[in-house]
């Protein structure tokens, strides 16, 4: 959820439209600029080019450098430039929440294993999905105590997109972080999603709760329910 707010309000720090066009204007330079380039570049009073560029800092947008742009060094050459250059940090905002970047990982890391191991990649993909899994598992908060283990994993997979609700003992997932590719490639990504959520069981210790395959409309393909006491 902070990841969440944090990329929402960089993106809505660009609704501005001075500091939307500073953000372009910076982000279209070779090298980092300083406040009077960039005011002059977008036709903005210095002082209020200073105030926007400074905004785009504080939400991440803009990263600063300090240099001497004339070249000189030693007494009299004045104080260093700062200058203001787009920052590296990647902002994207769906609703509901979508990580298509997680399914790029996941695919990615099963090509390659597919392509030196001589593995199919149906297969491949299957491995790759309980390996990002188990990973994402392990880095999760852990859950208050006194929890049940549908909560615990709902939990976790909140964290990821997946919108969990119990339902009459069932925990169904009300999004699809992958969407879009389960539209078009529906076997290869429910599987996917049914091998990450049970590496993810696994590696929580939550070996009573099944995960299981079950699509219906307007939701994940996976539900997840505790399996009876023998």
């Amino acid at each position: 959820m902070d990841d969440f707010v944090s990329q929402v309000s960089g993106v809505s720090a660009l609704a501005e439209p001075a500091r939307r066009a500073l953000y372009l204007y910076v982000a279209a330079q070779p090298e980092a600029v300083s406040r009077d380039q960039a005011a002059e570049g977008v036709g903005l009073p210095r002082h209020t080019a200073k105030f926007h560029l400074d905004k785009l800092v504080d939400e991440g947008l803009l990263d600063t450098e300090y240099r001497r742009l004339t070249g000189r060094r030693g007494p009299g050459a004045g104080r260093p430039t700062k200058l203001y250059r787009r920052s590296a940090r990647e902002v994207a905002v769906t609703l509901p929440p979508r990580h298509y970047d997680l399914a790029g990982r996941i695919l990615a890391r099963a090509v390659d294993a597919s392509a030196r191991e001589g593995v199919p990649v149906l297969e491949a993909v299957q491995h790759a999905a309980a390996e990002f899994g188990h990973r994402l598992a392990a880095e999760a908060q852990p859950c208050e105590g006194g929890a049940t283990p549908l909560d615990d994993i709902a939990a976790t997979l909140a964290e990821h997109g997946y919108e969990p609700r119990v339902q009459d003992g069932v925990l169904v997932l009300a999004n699809c972080p992958f969407h879009a590719l389960a539209r078009e490639h529906t076997t290869l990504v429910c599987g996917m999603n049914l091998h990450l959520i049970t590496a993810m069981l696994h590696e929580l210790g939550r070996t009573e709760v099944q995960a299981r395959l079950a699509p219906a409309p307007g939701r994940c393909c996976v539900t997840l329910a505790e399996q009876p006491k023998q």
